[in-house]
């Protein structure tokens, strides 16, 4: 049973940073090879895309709002993935998730705010 558990969240200052984690488990083919997502999702808003980080290359892509303040990367050997998170405006505000497939993680939350 695969498991994803994100932390890292909390409140950081607008130009501020935070560095998010998510550990996972139960996989059962090489950490490696899946592809592995962040989501947020604002109040009152719906959930978005945020990063994707895939295959042997490391392919990632990141969505307009976060792109070069965002950096998704992994660990293969903790098999954990991460979500560098710098220049932090309050419009970034949300609950973060982790995501491969259908599962996700619980999220965790992230408060820009002076």
């Amino acid at each position: 049973q695969v498991q994803l558990v994100e932390s890292g969240g909390g409140l950081a200052q607008p130009g501020g940073s935070l560095r998010l984690s998510c550990a996972t488990s139960g996989f059962t083919a090489p950490f490696m090879y899946y592809v592995m997502k962040w989501f947020r999702q604002a109040p009152g808003k719906e959930r978005e895309l945020v990063a994707t980080i895939s295959g042997l290359v490391e392919d990632t892509k990141y969505s307009d709002p976060v792109k070069g303040r965002f950096t998704i990367s992994r660990d293969v050997s903790k098999r954990t993935v991460y979500l560098e998170m710098n220049s932090l405006k309050p419009e970034d505000t949300a609950v973060y998730y982790c995501n491969t497939a259908d599962i996700w993680g619980q999220g965790t939350q992230v408060t820009v705010s002076s």
